[in-house]
């Protein structure tokens, strides 16, 4: 009999061991431990996060209810809720977190770029954070008003294939500007992001890394043209100029030249003034970027509705933290399986059918494929007919 594994443990072969297993080793994550290893726990969370459970002590229930079948999925020996929780809370989350950056390395070698940016020929993130809401009374840390708590995910998007490739978690007050001094700029790559992120302070050290920037004008800014480009009227281009700052304090944080292009939706009407420092690149190629934007929002939308992330499973800053980056491992497994096995399935559809079907000992490209196209699907003639 030809032995299957399910496919739960199929999705996790898509881990990265190897560094998986170097940032467990360099943060300490299996020292003293007696029963839940740094991979057990993991795949406890995966599990937790595919099946979509709202709590430890649910998660542990089914894990329990599984009996022999944890072993095929890679988990060994029993799980404990409280020896669960307590690893949750005390294992460094940076052993996730680097597992995640790892993956997230390996998935933009390999996955599909998107077509509008490849033209583009460099590189192109896209800033913005989502707040989740907490109690107060249960994350005391994650003051954010008076009475309620929450975190801020700071989240900077690789608009090529999707995936986020640098997260920041603090608490819900922190500013978005604070997020340009956490991350090292990339020479020729683009960063776009909102007004949110206006500080032309940070803003000229990108400039000053070779970096460029697409963001939104204030409406009162001070600035003096120096030149006027051609603008081309049927891509929504009103005016493209290239101007110098004149507020006291504006024009010595940014002391060169920027990009002022005023751009008018021709579908919705809605007219923006896009900031830039980069003054080659055509006026609609900016416009272009600026609408590829909105992926770091569908991302955002996608992860709170799909994932488990708007309910902890501890209370503690590294429990969450640790809950966060295993769900950005789940959501880069769902897009590596995607593509690894050429799925033409929205994500979200894929996720639903794995949640249900993740202990089948079935191939994960057969229950996808569509069902006169699977083999032993055909009606047997000598069938009966249930309502004859």
């Amino acid at each position: 009999m030809e032995h299957r594994s399910p496919v739960f443990a199929q999705i996790v072969e898509l881990l990265p061991r190897r560094a998986f297993e170097n940032a467990v080793a360099r943060y300490g994550g299996d020292r003293r431990v007696r029963s839940l290893s740094c991979t057990n726990q993991l795949l406890c969370m995966l599990f937790a996060q595919f099946t979509g459970r709202s709590s430890l002590r649910e998660t542990v229930s089914c894990l329990t209810a599984l009996g022999p079948r944890r072993y095929h999925c890679g988990i060994r020996g029993t799980i404990a809720r409280s020896t669960l929780a307590d690893a949750n809370e005390r294992r460094d989350y940076r052993i996730f977190m680097d597992t995640a950056l790892a993956m997230v390395a390996t998935a933009r070698l390999e996955l599909p770029v998107d077509e509008e940016l490849a033209l583009l020929g460099a590189p192109a993130y896209a800033l913005d954070s989502t707040t989740i809401d907490l109690c107060l009374t249960l994350f005391p840390w994650a003051l954010f008003r008076r009475r309620k708590a929450g975190i801020k995910a700071h989240t900077m998007l690789d608009l090529h294939i999707g995936i986020p490739v640098f997260v920041r978690i603090t608490q819900a007050k922190t500013h978005d500007v604070s997020t340009l001094d956490h991350f090292t700029p990339e020479a020729g790559a683009f960063y776009v992001m909102d007004k949110g992120y206006l500080d032309y302070a940070r803003l000229y050290r990108l400039h000053s890394a070779g970096a460029f920037f697409i963001t939104r004008a204030r409406a009162d800014m001070d600035f003096g043209v120096r030149e006027r480009k051609s603008a081309n009227a049927d891509a929504g281009i009103r005016s493209d100029r290239l101007i110098r700052l004149r507020g006291v304090k504006s024009k010595w944080r940014y002391p060169d030249t920027l990009r002022l292009i005023h751009f008018a939706d021709q579908e919705s009407g809605k007219r923006l003034r896009f900031l830039t420092n980069n003054t080659l690149l055509d006026a609609a190629t900016v416009a272009m970027l600026y609408r590829k934007r909105w992926k770091v929002e569908l991302f955002f939308k996608w992860i709170k509705q799909h994932l488990h992330i708007k309910a902890f499973f501890g209370n503690t800053p590294n429990a969450v933290k640790t809950q966060m980056w295993i769900a950005l491992i789940a959501f880069t497994l769902v897009a590596r399986l995607k593509h690894r096995y050429r799925i033409d399935r929205d994500t979200n559809e894929i996720l639903q059918v794995l949640s249900v079907m993740l202990l089948e000992k079935t191939p994960v490209i057969e229950l996808f494929c569509k069902a006169e196209l699977c083999p032993g699907t055909a009606q047997d003639p000598n069938q009966l007919s249930l309502f004859d």
